[in-house]
């Protein structure tokens, strides 16, 4: 019997490697932007704050927690990532109410907003706003 030479061949891959996903890459993204609009455009002290950093944090951890347990049970991994899904879609309801609340537009795909998609992506994936 032939052995595998690499972890593709395996029948259960390798479990890891979250950080190479591009769900996760813009899962980060996603976070990093999220806590840098709650400070810049709401109030400290407002619930929605915890509720948007919530969701996309949970966005993010859901990904490397079904990336790491995808070794094991892809039933699993599967859940958690449909929960990553869902606390996304729940943070992009919390910028479409945003919007509603001050009466402004959300921009349409393909308007000057998503000119803004080809810059965040580098050579090694997406930038990191750290600033």
């Amino acid at each position: 019997m032939n052995k595998p030479n690499n972890a593709s061949e395996t029948f259960i891959p390798p479990p890891g490697g979250y950080a190479d996903l591009l769900a996760y890459q813009k899962a980060l993204v996603v976070f990093q932007g999220t806590v840098r609009f709650c400070e810049r455009f709401l109030e400290k002290r407002d619930r929605t704050v915890d509720q948007m950093i919530q969701a996309a944090r949970s966005g993010k951890q859901n990904i490397v927690e079904g990336s790491k347990v995808s070794g094991t049970s892809k039933e699993a991994e599967i859940k958690l990532i449909n929960v990553a899904r869902a606390s996304l879609e729940e943070l992009l309801e919390d910028y479409r109410d945003f919007l509603r609340v001050r009466k402004a537009q959300l921009w349409p795909k393909d308007s000057r907003g998503g000119s803004i998609r080809p810059q965040t992506r580098g050579a090694e994936g997406y930038v990191l706003y750290d600033r």
